[in-house]
C-alpha cells in the first residue's frame, strides 16, 4: 500500500474482508505517524516513510497506489522500474505527458498498469450494463452520470498545484470513464463541451471548479452528461441515467437494491417473483460492497495471478485525462472541444483557469 489516507483505508478493508488471496506486507506514507497507524490498524507487518527503500527491499507483486493525485507519476514509475505491478487510483496523474510516460514505463519492464475505476465494477452499475447489453433498452442514445457532495475530506483537494482541478477532476473522471465502459472500446468520444462554477460555498478556499457539467458526443451518435459538485449539501449522491430506442433505466449507487428499469420489449431475469420484465420493474443486483472497490481489487489481483490483462488499464486512465482536459478548455472558451485534445499544461485545471488571470 503506498499511502495511508481516506482511500488507503477503504482499499485495505477491502482486501482484509474480500480478496483472500491477497496480503497487504507493507504500507508507506510521508508521515510516520500515518503509517505507523495505519500499520497497526490493518495488521501490516512493514511500514516506511522512504517510498525508494520500502518498494526496493520489500518482497512483493503489486504496488497500490493511494497518493494525491500530483505525486501518482513518481510512484507508479518508481514501483514498475523495480519490476513490480501497479494499481492506481484515479485520476491517473496531472498530463498527458506523465500519463504517456507511466504507460510506456510499465510497458518496458513488463508490469501490468490496472486503472483503478470502481464504477467499472460497482455491482447496480454493472446490472445496468448488462441489461444494456442484453437488449433490453434497445440502442443506447443519451447517458447520463451525477456525483455531488459538499466537498472533500483532505485539504489537498482544493490546491489546484496538488490536485489539478476541482470537481470536474475529482469525480469527473468517473463519469467519463462509465460512459467508455457502458458504450464499449469501439465507441469513440469526438468533442466535450463544459460549464464550471466557483466560489459557490468553499469561499477563499480553492480556485478549483466547484460545480461541473460536461456533454460528450460519440461517434456513433451517443450523447453523455456527466453532472459533478462539491457544493451539493445533503451527503453524498452517485446516480446514472441511460436511455435507448426501447427502454430507459436510472440507478442510484447509494439508495435501495435495485434499478429502476422501463423495457417495452422485457428481458431476462428481474427479481424472485416478477412475472414479467415488460414494462416498469426494479431490477436487483448482487449484494455486494456498494462501490466496487473490493471487486476490482479481486479482479486485478487475478489478472496479476492468471498473467491477463486488466479491464481498467492505464490507456483508459489516459482517455479519461484527455477527456477532463478538453472539458476545462471548452469551460474556457465556452465551445466544443473536439478530440482528441492535447494542451502543454501542468495541470488540468490551467486549461481553464487562464481566463480568470
Amino acid at each position: 500500500m503506498i499511502g495511508a489516507g481516506f482511500i488507503a483505508e477503504i482499499h485495505a478493508e477491502s482486501y482484509h474482508r474480500f480478496v483472500a488471496d491477497a496480503e497487504v506486507v507493507a504500507v508507506y506514507s510521508r508521515r510516520e505517524d500515518h503509517a505507523r497507524a495505519f500499520a497497526t490498524k490493518h495488521r501490516i507487518p512493514r511500514w516506511s516513510t522512504d517510498l525508494d527503500e520500502i518498494l526496493a527491499s520489500t518482497d512483493y507483486d503489486v504496488a497500490d497506489i493511494c497518493l494525491p493525485n500530483h505525486l501518482h507519476a513518481r510512484a507508479v514509475m518508481a514501483a514498475a522500474t523495480t519490476g513490480k505491478h501497479v494499481i492506481i487510483e484515479k485520476p491517473l496523474c496531472l498530463t498527458l505527458e506523465e500519463a504517456d510516460a507511466m504507460i510506456d514505463t510499465c510497458r518496458a519492464h513488463g508490469r501490468k498498469l490496472m486503472y483503478a475505476e470502481e464504477l467499472c465494477f460497482a455491482p447496480k452499475y454493472e446490472r445496468v450494463r448488462h441489461l444494456a447489453r442484453e437488449g433490453a433498452i434497445g440502442s443506447i442514445y443519451y447517458l447520463r452520470q451525477c456525483e455531488k457532495h459538499s466537498g472533500p475530506h483532505s485539504d489537498w483537494f482544493y490546491d489546484v498545484d496538488l490536485s489539478g482541478g476541482g470537481a470536474l477532476m475529482d469525480m469527473g473522471c468517473h463519469g467519463f470513464a462509465w460512459l467508455r465502459w457502458m458504450l464499449g472500446a469501439e465507441t469513440k468520444p469526438i468533442s466535450v463541451f463544459a460549464q464550471m462554477q466557483t466560489g459557490l460555498i468553499h469561499g477563499g478556499r480553492t480556485r478549483c471548479e466547484e460545480n461541473s457539467i460536461a456533454t460528450i458526443e460519440f461517434d456513433n451518435g451517443a450523447i453523455g452528461v456527466v453532472e459533478n459538485s462539491w457544493a451539493k449539501l445533503g451527503g453524498m449522491e452517485d446516480r446514472i441515467e441511460v436511455c435507448g430506442t426501447g427502454g430507459v433505466v436510472y440507478a442510484d449507487l447509494f439508495q435501495g437494491n435495485s434499478a429502476l428499469t422501463y423495457s417495452a420489449g422485457g428481458y431476462g431475469y428481474a427479481m424472485e417473483k416478477a412475472g414479467s420484465t415488460q414494462g416498469w420493474t426494479f431490477t436487483n443486483f448482487e449484494e455486494a460492497f456498494n462501490q466496487g472497490y473490493p471487486h476490482e481489487l479481486q479482479h486485478f489481483i487475478a489478472c496479476v495471478r492468471n498473467d491477463t490483462t486488466p479491464v481498467t488499464t492505464g490507456e483508459d486512465g489516459r482517455a479519461v485525462l484527455e477527456m477532463m482536459n478538453a472539458a476545462y478548455h471548452s469551460a474556457r472558451i465556452g465551445q466544443k472541444v473536439p478530440l482528441p485534445f492535447r494542451a502543454a499544461v501542468s495541470k488540468p485545471i490551467d486549461l481553464w483557469l487562464q481566463a480568470q488571470v
